[in-house]
């Protein structure tokens, strides 16, 4: 099955048997009637399992080309979850360039609990070895980066990971299904904050894991239903509506970013553009090879180079909302130093390239001509 078929069938056979309906029901219940202890239909209690959560575990593990997939009330209770299965001790070689959230989770959360965390730059793959050391259990990495867009070869830190007989993990949020799929590059998790691209409409927050192998699976749909960290089932129906249109959107999104990078990289008060469908972007012969287009989702400074530029611009624009978040079908506009990196220490934000000036955006399905018209007239 192609992949814009799978957003629409994927997993989705058989899911109302009762009435035949098209469109898998919320089963907004808590708990299922048995029939003699321990005889029910499949399911007992809706942390453990809801029809409407699996149907949509179901449908990611399909887009994802996994077998298993588990659906949490957040990306960042998705990330989590694999956390859970390392133990105190255990070392995490990681991206030094990730999701401010992330940042704060690792270092405010399980650094606690003795989990240690090596950041580090993994745009040059072959340089992750070194690193290396017999406690290391998991690589995490993003790529495309949050917000600077870096890119890591996917299979390069697989085959590391393998051979070493590390997990590998990996933040697929910023290319979505559409573009990339880690698992099929030798990645043994892939982890989307489901609030963006999957959902597509800025009006749920959830996280989404899936997975190949079963043993690593049962794990975690262990922790999931022990944690308790579980998505409900209205909003899985939404995020099950919006894979149904990832697809459609994604071209758009892939479309309008090309266009407004171009215009940003052409514009006289623009100094730098982070966006990988760039020849001259680092890694962008990788980005070429592992995704299918380089979506919409970019990040740049401008000449003027200082904290009031940036906010000028970003509280003028009209069209792009300032907001969190991304992947909406709306175009939003963010300040990483401010807003999603908050919490990174300036001194490390700075050696990664985030910038006081810098801007993020997220570019949204509307008309081009009224997003540069927008930019423009911001930018001045």
């Amino acid at each position: 099955m192609k992949f814009n078929t799978k957003t629409i069938h994927g997993g989705l056979e058989n899911v109302d048997p009762a009435f035949g309906a098209v469109m898998p029901p919320i089963y907004q219940t808590s708990t299922y009637a048995q029939s003699k202890p321990g005889g029910h239909k499949g399911y007992e209690y809706s942390r453990t399992g809801n029809p409407t959560r699996g149907a949509l575990e179901k449908a990611v593990a399909s887009i994802e080309n996994g077998a298993y997939g588990m659906a949490f009330g957040s990306g960042l209770a998705a990330t989590d979850a694999i956390l859970k299965l390392l133990r105190s001790g255990d070392e995490v070689l990681t991206s030094n360039n990730l999701y401010g959230g992330t940042y704060r989770l690792f270092t405010k959360v399980f650094e606690d609990f003795g989990l240690k965390f090596n950041f580090m730059d993994m745009e040059d793959a072959a340089s992750l070895s070194a690193k290396i050391t017999p406690n290391t259990k998991l690589i995490f990495i993003e790529t495309p980066t949050n917000p600077m867009m870096n890119i890591i070869d996917i299979e390069a830190v697989a085959k590391i990971a393998k051979e070493q007989h590390i997990l590998l993990a990996v933040d697929n949020t910023f290319a979505s299904p559409y573009l990339q799929n880690p698992l099929d590059l030798g990645a043994d998790i892939v982890m989307h904050s489901a609030t963006k691209y999957l959902g597509g409409h800025s009006d749920v927050v959830m996280g989404v894991l899936a997975v190949k192998d079963e043993e690593l699976a049962h794990k975690l749909y262990f922790i999931q239903n022990a944690s308790g960290a579980i998505a409900g089932p209205q909003d899985s129906f939404l995020v099950l509506r919006g894979i149904k249109t990832l697809h459609l959107r994604m071209q758009r999104h892939c479309e309008n970013g090309r266009a407004v990078a171009e215009f940003l990289k052409a514009h006289t008060k623009i100094d730098k553009v982070y966006w990988p469908g760039f020849e001259d972007h680092p890694n962008h012969e990788i980005a070429k090879k592992q995704m299918r287009d380089y979506g919409g989702m970019l990040s740049f400074t401008t000449k003027d180079d200082t904290l009031n530029g940036a906010l000028s611009i970003v509280e003028k624009l009209k069209v792009f909302t300032l907001a969190e978040s991304l992947g909406g079908v709306e175009s939003l506009a963010g300040h990483p130093a401010s807003m999603t990196h908050a919490s990174v220490p300036k001194e490390e934000r700075e050696k990664l390239g985030i910038k006081d000036s810098l801007i993020r955006l997220s570019v949204g399905v509307e008309d081009i001509e009224d997003l540069l018209a927008d930019l423009q007239q911001a930018i001045g």
